[in-house]
């Protein structure tokens, strides 16, 4: 990443699916009317703290998409540049599924995973190095200030790339929905932001 770019990063509004603890991947669930709030209450925090910025980012899943439609509809952004290197890691067959469905699909396959690392068990799912060399070809490119919308597995990634973490720390990572992460100059603030 060049030294002087600067993110702000944020994970999708709530949406069905996390509030029925289904693992969304590569597939779609509707923001709910929470999830809507917090995108709503992210476009004001970024209208005080990035007023004006050299580009926008988008993952191109519907969830980020409805985001980060929220963000500029309540602000003079650039047009979105959909990307799919922001799109969330996709556990494969796992898509769409929760932790109940894979276990009684793929019994024994989730035995010895902590709660941060078994997405990458998934027999057909995308790799954790796959996803950081698209992490990494993203930051290589950006230049000035840039609003990124992304999601939760693949916001902890860019964050661990960002501060060069291992792997087991960076799955860590939180990945609240209430937060816009600052990246700059090799560290991370974390800005919070309340729904009305």
């Amino acid at each position: 990443m060049t030294p002087t770019a600067q993110i702000y990063l944020l994970r999708h509004g709530e949406t069905e699916w996390n509030t029925a603890g289904r693992f969304q991947g590569r597939l779609d669930s509707a923001l709910t009317s929470k999830g809507i709030a917090q995108a709503e209450a992210a476009a004001r925090r970024l209208a005080h703290v990035a007023p004006t910025i050299d580009a926008m980012f988008s993952s191109p899943l519907g969830r980020a998409r409805q985001t980060a439609d929220i963000l500029c509809s309540l602000a003079t952004y650039p047009p979105v540049q959909w990307d799919d290197r922001l799109q969330e890691v996709s556990v494969g067959s796992w898509d769409g599924l929760t932790h109940f469905d894979i276990d009684a699909c793929w019994p024994g396959l989730l035995d010895g995973t902590s709660p941060f690392d078994w997405f990458f068990r998934s027999p057909d799912g995308e790799s954790y190095d796959a996803a950081v060399e698209r992490v990494r070809d993203w930051l290589a490119g950006l230049v000035g200030t840039v609003i990124a919308v992304s999601h939760g597995l693949l916001g902890r990634i860019i964050r661990g790339v960002h501060l060069g973490l291992p792997k087991a720390q960076a799955l860590q990572l939180p990945v609240p929905q209430d937060v816009i992460w600052h990246l700059h100059s090799g560290k991370i603030d974390a800005l919070t932001v309340e729904a009305e």
